[in-house]
């Protein structure tokens, strides 16, 4: 016997399909919702405060990559430059201090140091903005350390002028911060970070840390 399709059959199977079709994009939807967020991707309200980072001037590096294997970033973020002060000879006797205020627009990663951690602070203000070529409104991306137990900012590589949010230097920041700030996870960023005059810095972290694996899986 053949199944012959009335208008209610036929009413019915597409309100079944419609249904179906619904209930897969509700599902759809609340997966995408559930999915886990990378290390780098903070969602940060801002207060209408400032952060005074103070300048270690007498380390001997400065920028994204330091330290012999490596030293843990404690506050990485991008921003604009909203204040921008003339370089003062004077502040000090073995720096050339020039202040400068930065508008956050984006926070990659912050370090637990108790009460000294970063506090969503909406403003960024230090003196080491001398020899940075940096101009009010420029964009930039910004790498912070610690010492002693507060922030630091360790010298004008540290500051780095980007165009736009989605300057592939932010993206390979953010790849090394969601790999636990391990080199041997970004080495396909080597030739990236070389372009920017990184690379020296990257070779020497990645060669400490394979190193080190070496001698610890013997």
């Amino acid at each position: 016997m053949r199944f012959l399709k009335t208008p209610d059959t036929v009413y019915l199977s597409n309100h079944f399909i419609c249904k179906l079709l619904l209930a897969f994009a509700i599902l759809a939807i609340g997966t995408s919702c559930d999915t886990k967020r990378s290390k780098s991707d903070l969602e940060i309200v801002f207060t209408q405060d400032t952060l005074n980072v103070g300048y270690t001037y007498w380390w001997e590096e400065s920028g994204p990559f330091i330290g012999y294997c490596g030293k843990e970033y404690s506050l990485v973020f991008s921003g604009t430059i909203v204040n921008l002060e003339k370089a003062n000879y004077d502040a000090a006797p073995l720096y050339i201090s020039q202040k400068g205020t930065i508008a956050l627009d984006e926070v990659y990663k912050i370090k637990d140091m108790g009460n000294s951690s970063y506090a969503s602070q909406k403003f960024f203000t230090t003196d080491c903005f001398s020899n940075t070529n940096a101009s009010l409104g420029d964009k930039v991306l910004v790498y912070c350390y610690d010492y002693e137990g507060e922030l630091t900012i360790p010298g004008n590589s540290s500051i780095i002028k980007i165009k736009s949010m989605d300057h592939p230097l932010v993206g390979a920041t953010k790849r090394f911060i969601d790999a636990n700030e391990n080199p041997i996870e970004i080495k396909k960023d080597s030739t990236l970070w070389s372009a920017y005059g990184y690379g020296k810095e990257l070779t020497q972290l990645i060669r400490c840390k394979e190193n080190t694996e070496r001698i610890i899986s013997k």
